[in-house]
């Protein structure tokens, strides 16, 4: 009788032991991090305390077999059985995604680095039957963006072009391929941050966040307690909406309190521009404090990529909460309740958090690039795809390459353009333009959000696609290989195509898992393979 009891209780695992059974149950690596993650946001049960955490196995296999449940399947319905479940990388975590230093600055639309190394590498399989590049060749990409084709061909031995219309995006994938004095950019690091450490501690704000935060820890543990309280969110027992509204309206005044107290300035006295509205004043006299400080560095390639650290940095210290970083709706100066935390979460008030992380992170992810990048040539240029002369342009920043380019020619193309109305590549960074003060040019980019997705948008974007190619082409060898990256929902590349005097030899549609927007929904793109005709 007591044996059938034993057998019938429920059986508990440590985390480390969760790690274990869920890498074997789903054969790929589920780490202690993992386990932790699900119990912190309430997707399993957490049992006992004081170190001695434990999770249902019963929980664990609920929740991977809802998993499991096969998102391949249910998107296939969605989106049709042709769906190339192999090019979804589902097996690679964010971290390897997001590997060494294709996550120095965020960018929306990017695609990730392992499709283009698929198409890019020697390898060949039941998919991808030919390989169309090889090292000491030189590959292309007219909407270069954050610059993921220069780096991953870097990886691999292979030379490439970027050109970009936008100024801050040509910095961003320079930043990523260029050689630095790691000691340097270091040592001069460590200077800014003494320098603002001094700037902060002649503020009031320092002891002003170190008491909200002591209340709002106080507030939190009780109101808010981890993970209990997002496991009864999960199952309902508590509807969050009401819950998080009442709670943020009872510490509302405590924090008015303390911004009295303390004569916090919360906002600036104009709005003129993205850095005016978006940034509190304290932390806007930050940013031009450290941006002085960068003016001050002798080494421009130290300079360059010590300004992408600032701009990474502000771009997370906007006024808005972190439901909304990327989407932003109005600036939040007040203390708020935080869907994505679960709890009251405060706007900031110091760079230094941000600016001290993406500073170590910077030096770390550059370290470990240098120990995989190949001794190519990686440049990419500001200018108009689709009238720009690559040899030209590149003739006046490295005229090494511009020979290469001109003897060797241009193998061919991997680009992702951009999706007919769906982002403003100047505007995502408009914060990076206020303070750098380049130039921008929203009028030449091509499918931009503002200007839609009618007739008259779809036509435009067309024309803008086959000029581009049309151009691109000159630069090419006669046997090449273009592969576009397209979600091409209003059937608009065969028309590109055609008018582009090419043919689509092949397409890939591949499921889009790792999304960085709220839409977690069926997704897809395709790989367009194009050929001269």
């Amino acid at each position: 009788m007591e044996l059938q009891k034993i057998n019938d209780m429920p059986e508990l695992l440590s985390i480390k032991e969760a790690s274990q059974w869920a890498t074997e149950y789903l054969n790929k690596n589920v780490t202690t991090s993992n386990i932790a993650y699900l119990i912190q946001y309430g997707r399993i049960r957490k049992i006992g305390n004081n170190g001695s955490t434990q999770v249902l196995k019963d929980d664990l296999v609920k929740y991977y077999k809802d998993q499991k449940k096969s998102r391949q399947e249910e998107w296939k319905e969605q989106l049709g059985e042709d769906l190339n479940w192999a090019l979804s990388f589902e097996q690679y975590k964010e971290a390897e995604t997001t590997k060494h230093v294709h996550r120095l600055h965020p960018y929306k639309g990017k695609f990730i680095p392992q499709l283009v190394e698929y198409f890019l590498d020697d390898h060949t399989d039941k998919f991808k039957k030919e390989v169309y590049f090889k090292p000491g060749d030189i590959v292309l990409d007219p909407f270069s963006g954050s610059g993921t084709t220069m780096v991953q061909a870097c990886e691999l031995g292979i030379h490439a072009v970027g050109v970009d219309v936008s100024a801050f995006n040509t910095m961003i994938g320079n930043c990523k391929v260029e050689k630095y004095n790691l000691a340097d950019v270091q040592s001069e690091i460590i200077r800014i941050s003494k320098a603002l450490n001094k700037f902060i501690a002649d503020s009031n704000a320092v002891e002003f966040e170190e008491n909200l935060l002591q209340k709002l820890n106080v507030f939190n543990n009780k109101y808010f307690p981890v993970p209990e309280y997002k496991y009864k969110v999960k199952r309902k027992e508590i509807d969050e909406k009401t819950y998080g509204a009442e709670k943020e309206a009872e510490f509302l005044p405590i924090y008015n309190e303390l911004v009295k107290k303390y004569k916090i300035k919360l906002r600036q006295e104009k709005e003129d521009t993205f850095l005016d509205k978006w940034y509190s004043q304290h932390i806007r006299e930050e940013i031009e404090f450290v941006y002085n400080e960068i003016k001050k560095i002798e080494n421009p390639k130290t300079k360059q990529i010590i300004s992408l650290i600032l701009s990474r940095t502000i771009r997370s210290c906007r006024a808005t909460t972190h439901a909304d970083l990327a989407t932003l709706l109005e600036p939040v100066t007040t203390t708020y309740y935080c869907s994505k935390h679960g709890k009251i979460c405060k706007p900031l008030f110091s760079i230094m958090k941000w600016w001290s992380t993406y500073s170590k992170d910077t030096v770390k992810r550059l370290g470990q690039f240098d120990k995989l990048r190949k001794n190519t040539f990686h440049t990419c240029l500001t200018g108009d795809s689709r009238n720009i002369d690559i040899i030209e342009q590149m003739n006046r920043v490295n005229p090494a390459f511009a020979e290469l380019i001109e003897k060797q020619k241009i193998k061919g193309i991997f680009s992702s353009p951009p999706y007919v109305g769906l982002i403003d590549y100047h505007e995502q960074h408009a914060y990076a333009y206020d303070l750098f003060g380049f130039k921008r040019h929203d009028e030449l980019e091509i499918g931009p959000l503002y200007k839609g997705r009618g007739r008259e948008a779809k036509q435009s974007y067309i024309e803008g696609i086959i000029a581009v190619l049309n151009n691109t082409k000159k630069f090419l060898v006669d046997d090449y290989d273009i592969f576009l990256v397209a979600n091409d929902k209003y059937n608009m590349y065969p028309t590109i195509a055609e008018n582009a005097g090419m043919k689509i030899v092949n397409q890939y549609k591949r499921p889009v898992l790792n999304r960085t927007e709220k839409d977690k929904g069926a997704y897809a793109e395709i790989i367009f393979h194009l050929k001269e005709k």
